[in-house]
């Protein structure tokens, strides 16, 4: 009889402790702070609202002749007729298993071209480096160009040019590059 008498009174108490213990800790809790910041949040709204940006933009797309394109910057604002971007990324690859990859601090995306300036760096899955001051690359067809002069370190040696165009080769699925204007070739075997 005795051990009864304890369970009943358990059935009663502990339901009853838990419930004090529940309460406490909602009675005691933190108070919520009424200032707090979202703490991701660190940009000047004032400012964001005045000059719109985009943060971390990428354009992606195919050519009618099928290069692959992925446009990639850090941050890019609205412009008439053009917009511009800081630290821009083009990755570029032909169906002929070419690729070139393109850095450069500053560019814009307008009417069917991306242009790329204030030094550009370009790669090739072929071993060349090429360095501009300002590309533009097609958006429409397998086209890159540079038209304000052009440094190059290839396999075989160094050359400079006025201009320089990828394109794809005539007949052959191959793409050329075509450097033209007072070219200067220093072959190193």
């Amino acid at each position: 009889m005795n051990r009864t008498r304890i369970v009943r009174w358990l059935r009663v108490l502990l339901p009853l402790a838990a419930l004090a213990m529940l309460s406490t800790l909602f009675l005691f809790s933190r108070g919520g702070d009424s200032e707090s910041q979202i703490p991701y949040a660190d940009v000047d709204a004032e400012a964001m609202a005045r000059d719109p940006r985009l943060v971390a933009p990428e354009y992606a797309g195919v050519t009618d002749d099928g290069a692959a394109l992925t446009l990639r910057a850090t941050e890019a604002a609205p412009g008439r007729g053009t917009g511009s971007a800081r630290d821009l990324r083009l990755d570029w690859q032909r169906p002929d298993g070419l690729r070139a990859d393109l850095a450069a601090p500053r560019g814009g995306l307008a009417e069917g071209r991306i242009s790329l300036e204030g030094g550009v760096r370009i790669t090739t899955s072929t071993g060349w480096t090429l360095d501009a001051a300002s590309v533009e690359a097609a958006t429409d067809r397998s086209r890159i160009a540079a038209e304000d002069g052009i440094k190059a370190k290839a396999p075989f040696g160094t050359l400079s040019a006025q201009r320089m165009e990828l394109v794809p080769g005539g007949d052959t699925d191959a793409s050329i590059l075509n450097f033209s204007g007072g070219v200067r070739l220093i072959y190193q075997p």
